[in-house]
């Protein structure tokens, strides 16, 4: 693996304490970052060498904005933020509850504007930066009994485009990236959820997932990691406004 070097830059990552988001932030954090991380699962505040972790509800504008300020405090700044923390609920279209609804807009969507508008003016100031929203092939297709995440990843890219489109001149570069079906507890919730739904076993559609997929297995962690970290990168420097996916071949537009 190329060892990519992020010595003297500040990552803020949300969810950093589970699934892709923890791979995110140890993979950040062994290349040299100061790494920052928002949880809704922290206890209090902790810090370690380099580390700095939160509990936040990204959902609260307030409980971003201060995430953001925190990372400001400790380290000088915000250099690279991924807004990685999402849900996900299951349920068919014509069951969906409204408090569902409102959450995961407010997870996956909303808090991205949450968090961004606090860091922008940092950036902004520096002229540099990089934004890497965690969408979802979800954002590109459509998936049985998860209407509520689908329609929050497709707004994620949207976003991503207009996030890209308007800070470009400050060289404030935002991607998004598109993971497919990744081994996480929230997957494996998914596939006991859906399972009970159609009338089959979690291990049923863990084979069906990998039927999907043209690689033959499905994601870790770790595989989205180093797509965010290329992006976070001088690799990337040409590049904004992409949706890069992540899928082993399961989508390909």
């Amino acid at each position: 693996m190329i060892a990519l070097d992020f010595s003297g830059q500040t990552a803020v990552v949300t969810g950093g304490l589970q699934g892709i988001g923890k791979a995110i932030a140890q993979l950040l954090h062994r290349g040299g970052a100061n790494v920052v991380i928002g949880d809704i699962a922290a206890r209090a505040r902790e810090q370690s060498l380099r580390q700095l972790v939160l509990r936040t509800d990204v959902a609260s504008r307030e409980q971003a904005h201060q995430l953001i300020g925190a990372a400001v405090e400790t380290f000088g700044g915000v250099d690279i933020l991924v807004n990685s923390c999402g849900i996900s609920a299951m349920s068919a279209v014509d069951a969906m509850s409204e408090a569902d609804w409102q959450r995961i807009l407010d997870v996956n969507v909303k808090a991205i504007g949450w968090l961004s508008e606090a860091a922008i003016p940092l950036m902004r100031a520096r002229k540099a930066g990089r934004i890497i929203n965690i969408a979802s092939q979800a954002g590109k297709n459509g998936y049985r009994l998860m209407g509520q995440y689908v329609a929050s990843k497709h707004a994620v890219l949207g976003l991503t485009k207009v996030m890209a489109i308007e800070l470009a001149r400050d060289n404030i570069l935002v991607n998004a990236v598109c993971p497919g079906i990744v081994e996480t507890e929230m997957k494996w919730r998914e596939r006991r959820e859906g399972a009970e739904l159609r009338g089959m076993t979690p291990e049923a559609i863990y084979a069906e997932d990998c039927s999907q997929v043209l690689l033959g297995r499905t994601a870790q962690p770790a595989d989205v990691a180093g797509v965010v970290a290329f992006l976070a990168s001088p690799l990337a420097a040409y590049m904004t406004g992409q949706a890069i996916n992540v899928t082993g071949g399961m989508t390909m537009h």
